[in-house]
């Protein structure tokens, strides 16, 4: 079913169906289609559940902003599997430029929060996947190590479409390669690295105070970041249960 933005509910139920080596849905007996028309078919059972209870809760209007997984299905089958090496290079290219690279000059306060935060990232980036990269003062764009950068590369392509689709939001949310590849590993909570990667952000509103407007857009951004996260626990969810059972 393409064009469903636009249609009102016209089904009872919905199922979830084995399709080739993944999981596809039913709206009563009628396939899901993505808007270019390809089936809507996921890698494992608990997505494909996940997409299944979004459809479930929606009303009488089909509202696609209450459909955030289904949204990255529709990309990741649409575009990220025909544009894999594209999105990976875009996604790559935040290492030559990772937030937690840049540290403030002054003050001496907020540049201690920076490295109080953000180092122990570097680190960990370092000695997990063999990503070294420095820490720079000021703005000015200082070129990474190549060995560096090849080796996120190579962290970010062991993702499929999906995981692609997931990574792209949390890295481009954050600003952070480093930040993203974490919470892709499941060393770090997002919401845990969504507070990382606003620093700058919560310090200017201590000092200065709050602007409204800009952490009603933040909690937005939030929302996709923490989804993203979602994505990838559900894209694992069928190998934890297969390891426990």
């Amino acid at each position: 079913m393409s064009g469903w933005n636009t249609r009102r509910r016209f089904w009872s139920e919905v199922h979830v169906v084995p399709e080739g080596e993944g999981y596809g849905l039913r709206l009563d007996a009628r396939e899901i289609r993505t808007p270019a028309k390809a089936a809507l078919v996921v890698p494992t059972r608990a997505f494909a559940e996940a997409l299944a209870e979004e459809w479930r809760a929606i009303g009488e209007q089909i509202e696609p902003g209450r459909l955030p997984l289904t949204k990255a299905a529709n990309t990741a089958i649409d575009r990220v599997s025909r544009h894999r090496e594209a999105v990976i290079d875009a996604i790559a290219a935040y290492g030559d430029t990772d937030l937690l690279c840049y540290r403030a000059d002054e003050p001496e306060s907020l540049r201690a929060r920076q490295d109080a935060a953000w180092q122990p990232w570097l680190d960990w980036a370092e000695t997990t996947l063999g990503a070294a990269l420095w820490p720079i003062e000021g703005v000015m764009h200082r070129a990474q190590d190549p060995s560096s950068l090849a080796a996120l590369r190579h962290e970010i392509a062991r993702h499929d479409a999906l995981g692609l689709t997931a990574l792209h939001d949390l890295v481009t949310l954050s600003g952070s390669l480093v930040l993203g590849l974490a919470v892709a590993r499941g060393a770090l909570p997002a919401a845990e690295a969504w507070t990382i990667s606003r620093l700058d952000e919560i310090w200017q509103s201590e000092q200065w105070g709050v602007d409204y407007e800009a952490e009603q857009a933040a909690a937005v951004r939030e929302a996709a970041f923490l989804n993203a996260e979602t994505i990838l626990e559900l894209l694992g969810a069928d190998d934890a249960r297969s390891a426990r059972d």
